[in-house]
């Protein structure tokens, strides 16, 4: 049975820190493709996660996903393959195009979902919502372009003989254009795992919930890995470490909390939250990697936690 709704500042909290986690992603990433294909990272993740999960869900939740109906159990297999193919296609992106572009690009899903949840959660969308989807994308937009521009008084983008020095290096138009479309493609699934979570979440507690979608995912991936021809094993133990460290932050805490509040909160909200990502990414890159973020990424970090800002305090 659904619980009583958290107080907003409950809800505040604890989505402000599966943000937190949930930026951990990307670094953690980094870490573990020095040696780890994208795929094995992958499938690490949402398979490590299932096995923690695993005595819990089977134990004290056993008979909730016994009791399942028919379609809940095909819902909760569907978000599953959803929630698979976003971090399979988003994770691989980062092979071909650079990390700003993959992340906005993955991050535009509130568009998407704006698009359809009227029709098919029947949730209406606010001017509130609206506003602040426009205020995160342009800042997303911005932080894009900030790689290739510069601020000085004005903005000064890259000439042509430096693109065509960057082209020229190995970073051939089609192997972006191939990333970023994998970007937008995981972009397109993490809506459709937010749709599909938004209306079986408020049906099911959060522990067979989520174990029912990691191990659907976890089960595609591995099925992935062995068309692939990629290997789960014969890694280095730090490797493993990182793959752990993924598995725990990102996924266990962040993705779960995430999917805790979609009990409580529409999800257009739950997915224009995430567009703090990039912003969470950015400060830890500059505490743990040294990265120091432009003038321009500032800025489009600013217009996207104004959005959400104005989208969250509405409700």
């Amino acid at each position: 049975m659904p619980k009583e709704k958290p107080s907003s500042t409950r809800l505040f909290f604890t989505i402000s820190f599966a943000l937190l986690a949930v930026s951990t992603s990307s670094v953690l990433i980094r870490f573990a493709q020095e040696e780890a294909p994208s795929l094995v990272i992958a499938a690490s993740r949402l398979l490590l996660a299932s096995l923690f999960l695993a005595p819990f869900a089977l134990t004290k939740y056993r008979t909730e996903l016994r009791t399942l109906s028919h379609k809940d159990l095909a819902l909760g297999l569907l978000s599953g393959v959803f929630l698979a193919f976003h971090f399979a296609t988003w994770i691989t992106s980062l092979e071909f195009t650079t990390v700003t572009n993959s992340v906005v690009l993955v991050s535009t899903s509130p568009l998407w979902v704006a698009i359809l949840a009227p029709i098919f959660l029947k949730e209406k969308i606010t001017k509130s919502i609206v506003f602040g989807m426009i205020l995160t994308l342009i800042g997303g937009t911005i932080i894009a372009f900030s790689e290739g521009c510069t601020w000085d008084g004005g903005i000064t983008c890259a000439s042509l003989a430096d693109t065509s020095t960057r082209l020229s290096t190995g970073f051939g138009l089609g192997e972006a254009s191939k990333g970023n479309f994998l970007a937008l493609a995981g972009a397109w699934a993490i809506a459709g795992y937010l749709l599909i979570g938004r209306n079986l979440r408020a049906k099911m507690n959060l522990i067979p919930y989520i174990f029912l979608v990691y191990g659907m995912g976890a089960i595609v991936m591995l099925v992935i890995l062995a068309l692939t021809g990629n290997a789960l094993f014969g890694y280095s133990p730090t490797t493993y470490l990182w793959l752990l460290l993924i598995a725990i932050f990102p996924q266990l805490i962040g993705h779960s909390t995430y999917n805790w509040a979609l009990r409580f909160l529409p999800v257009a909200l739950i997915a224009v939250t995430t567009l703090g990502e990039p912003i969470g990414s950015s400060i830890l890159a500059f505490v743990i990697l040294k990265e120091i973020p432009t003038t321009l990424q500032i800025i489009g970090g600013i217009l996207i936690l104004a959005g959400i800002y104005v989208t969250s305090r509405k409700k």
